[in-house]
């Protein structure tokens, strides 16, 4: 390399080489002259020794450290998360302490995102929470909502572990979808029971069961409309239709567990709100 030089606006990098024929062997060396201190020209080979030897073709090399590449898929029925630790614990067991594991690309969000979803949930159950305790106007009622949700999830995991599915962005987008269309069908229960029971025409008991009684239909409708509407998800095919089988498939598991199990749960978990609400922070009674 001898400098750079710049024409029509471009660098260049100038380079003297040895025609092909005086650079084919190690022995070619002792045709190439320099120039010493003493301004006469002495052989290169008088000045270094060679010595033949291997090495890699391409050297790799990771956030400027050596390092070695390794690229894979997961095995049918394996999540890339579970991949991913296979080839940590590997890894560790085999090369020596100073090496560590790296990831790039789509494992390295993977990595890097790995345990939001627990985080995006709980923030969902929160904001539930407190928009039904600013429309009942109460800390207790939505409990009876919120706990209904564990069906949805429930069955959601179910119906994603029967089809070989993995735990991955889409079942948590669906996860947080299924929040809000299962406390759906608990509000319609809850919220025509607690009006039945403040009524004061009722009991903690018959409010519950009659809420439950009246509200079923719009429950069924309302649901069966929507896990039909998702059945083309779950069923699709050509691009993109293994994202759209999870999402599909998990909304129409977790749907179908809080219409079945809702209806039956709810007023329970309604009577056992409103029982331990009375008896921990019994209603004040206004004084004439």
């Amino acid at each position: 390399y001898i400098n750079d030089f710049t024409l029509y606006g471009r660098a260049y990098r100038v380079y003297a080489q040895s025609e092909s024929n005086f650079r084919e062997t190690p022995d070619d060396l002792t045709k190439v002259y320099v120039r010493s201190n003493t301004g006469n020209m002495v052989p290169l080979s008088s000045l270094i020794k060679y010595k033949e030897g291997g090495s890699a073709n391409t050297i790799e090399r990771f956030n400027n450290f050596p390092a070695a590449k390794i690229m894979g898929n997961a095995a049918p029925g394996y999540s890339s998360g579970q991949a991913m630790a296979a080839i940590a614990e590997v890894t560790k067991s085999i090369v020596p302490q100073e090496y560590t594991v790296s990831w790039s690309g789509s494992s390295y969000q993977e990595q890097e995102t790995s345990g939001g979803g627990v985080l995006v949930l709980a923030m969902a159950l929160i904001m539930v929470f407190l928009i039904l305790a600013a429309q009942y106007e109460s800390w207790s009622l939505p409990i009876a909502v919120v706990v209904s949700v564990p069906f949805a999830v429930l069955g959601a995991a179910l119906f994603t572990y029967i089809r070989g599915y993995s735990n991955d962005i889409y079942f948590q987008v669906a996860i947080v979808t299924l929040v809000g269309l299962a406390a759906k069908n608990a509000i319609l229960i809850v919220e025509f029971a607690a009006e039945r029971y403040r009524g004061g025409n009722k009991s903690i008991v018959e409010a519950a069961v009659e809420g439950a009684r009246l509200r079923f239909r719009p429950i069924i409708m309302t649901s069966l409309a929507f896990v039909f509407g998702c059945l083309p998800l779950m069923l699709s095919s050509g691009a993109g239709a293994a994202s759209r089988h999870v999402l599909g498939t998990s909304v129409v598991g977790g749907m179908l567990f809080a219409t079945v199990f809702a209806p039956m749960f709810v007023p329970f978990f309604f009577k056992w709100v409103m029982f331990l609400s009375n008896k921990f922070f019994p209603p004040r009674k206004d004084k004439d």
